[in-house]
């Protein structure tokens, strides 16, 4: 591992270091514009790559250089525990210029989180990291915007605690510890989903993942909107009050996930063409729910955004890279 304590290799590897951005705190902002992806987040589709034009001799032509995306550098203005679960951080300053927002109830970031350990300060120059201390890479973890304002220059993420351990706290245990004034490095926004006005019923179906997104978007529903939201939760007490019109009925399971399965074959859909569906989650159940709608429900691909934002026992890192894979399709 390399020695954090030496100044040269950090200006090094570090982008040049912008001015401190000190947002005092400032109070909740229950609602803007968010997510989120995933998918939301979710289903947080991997990047494409584009290919060179033919060559000669039927070679391709050299791949051109994928440009690094542009960080924003935001600072910790506050964090509010919502419930034993779920930890929301607010984000802001003058950085939030440098994120491309979007309409999207879905919408999401990307943090950059390096190891405390490493000595580095945001922005990173990855390009240096990845030729010079590849070990000391940040990690990538993807969020669900819940609020965004632009004019306020905040934006709100909701981050589960899962627990210690590799496998669940890299994020959570940056959210854990995170004070006011901490700078986080971020990527995006992606998204693509927003809920359809004209659509005569919505669905949605979530975990504990999609809950930030599926909020969101409930709050985007016109008045006369009428549906149906089922969000699984593994503890009593990590239900949300969550503001939707009269006509959609929110129903939390508490237990397993594969209660989704359950509630999802015993729905009742009058006309699958008229529906509009939002289902995200974990991979080895959204793949399971996806066949229910689809095969048995008759629900029409290009009415349903489904997507999953995480799979058991994959960090990011692997999972993202497996939707590359068979193993990471849920159209199979």
């Amino acid at each position: 591992m390399h020695d954090p304590g030496t100044s040269s290799d950090l200006r090094r590897i570090s982008a040049p270091r912008i001015p401190s951005r000190v947002v005092g705190m400032m109070s909740p902002n229950d609602r803007a514009a968010d997510a989120a992806s995933t998918r939301p987040a979710p289903a947080v589709p991997p990047g494409e790559h584009g290919r060179g034009g033919p060559g000669r001799s039927g070679e391709s032509a050299p791949r051109a250089k994928r440009p690094e995306r542009p960080q924003a550098v935001l600072e910790v203005i506050d964090r509010t525990r919502l419930s034993p679960s779920l930890l929301r951080i607010s984000l802001g300053g003058p950085g939030i210029a440098d994120l491309s927002c979007n309409d999207a109830t879905d919408r999401y970031v990307k943090l950059l989180l390096p190891d405390p350990a490493s000595g580095l300060t945001p922005p990173y120059d990855m390009e240096a990291l990845r030729r010079e201390r590849p070990e000391d890479l940040p990690r990538i973890r993807t969020y669900t915007v819940r609020h965004w304002d632009t004019a306020a220059q905040r934006l709100d993420i909701d981050v589960v605690l899962h627990g210690d351990g590799e496998l669940e706290g890299v994020a959570a245990t940056w959210a854990d510890s995170a004070l006011p004034g901490d700078r986080v490095a971020l990527r995006g926004a992606g998204g693509a989903y927003s809920p359809d006005p004209a659509a005569a019923q919505h669905l949605f179906i979530g975990d504990h993942s999609a809950l930030p997104a599926i909020a969101a978007a409930l709050e985007a529903l016109p008045e006369d909107a009428r549906g149906r939201a089922v969000i699984q939760l593994e503890h009593e007490g990590d239900r949300l009050h969550l503001t939707a019109p009269d006509g959609v009925r929110i129903q939390y399971l508490i237990g397993a996930r594969e209660l989704l399965l359950e509630t999802a074959a015993s729905l009742e859909i009058e006309d699958p063409s008229a529906l509009d569906a939002f289902v995200h989650g974990e991979r080895g159940i959204i793949k399971q729910l996806r066949r229910i709608l689809v095969v048995d429900k008759g629900i029409p691909r290009d009415r349903l955004s489904i997507s999953a934002y995480w799979a058991l026992g994959r960090v990011e890192d692997r999972f993202q890279a497996e939707k590359r894979e068979p193993i990471g399709r849920i159209d199979e």
